[in-house]
């Protein structure tokens, strides 16, 4: 259902310039995007902001810092890297490869770029999540040094393909 912008009292700023848009309050957010200091000067009630919102499968938060979008990815992959290692004994190494890359790199690379310049912390995480999928196909314990793995297989690191 759509509402009118008189019916949305938060998005009247944003709208009344606009002609002929209709405005879904239930799915729309407001993201307000900035330093810590710049958003602590702003205190206006009259917005009803969030801390973070998905616009086309990406998650940006406030502060651009990508926690929220990089926990998402985790918690995906994580997943289907369990249900492949179930399935794994099974498959070829091609066909693990192929279904490793179309299920679990993809979510990896989408909108790769935005990660350009991230701390190191949150870089870190993506990569244990490429090594962790990299070590299911190749079917090597946690031990084994991971640069070797990489290359057999011929993936970048994750700081090499955001850069």
């Amino acid at each position: 259902m759509h509402y009118p912008p008189s019916e949305c009292p938060s998005a009247n700023l944003f709208l009344e310039t606009a002609n002929l848009l209709t405005l879904n309050c239930s799915k729309t957010e407001i993201l307000l995007i900035g330093l810590r200091k710049q958003l602590d000067k702003i205190h206006n009630s009259s917005l009803n902001t969030t801390h973070c919102a998905r616009n086309l499968g990406f998650i940006f938060d406030e502060h651009l810092s990508f926690s929220d979008q990089i926990s998402a990815i985790s918690k995906a992959c994580y997943y289907h890297i369990r249900q492949l290692r179930c399935i794994c004994p099974y498959l070829d190494s091609s066909t693990a490869r192929t279904i490793a890359t179309s299920i679990v790199h993809s979510k990896l690379d989408y909108c790769n770029s935005l990660y350009y310049n991230l701390p190191k912390s949150q870089i870190t995480r993506l990569q244990q999540i490429h090594n962790s999928l990299a070590r299911v196909i190749v079917k090597t314990p946690k031990c084994c040094h991971i640069t070797p793995i990489l290359h057999s297989l011929h993936w970048l690191k994750i700081t090499v393909q955001t850069h």
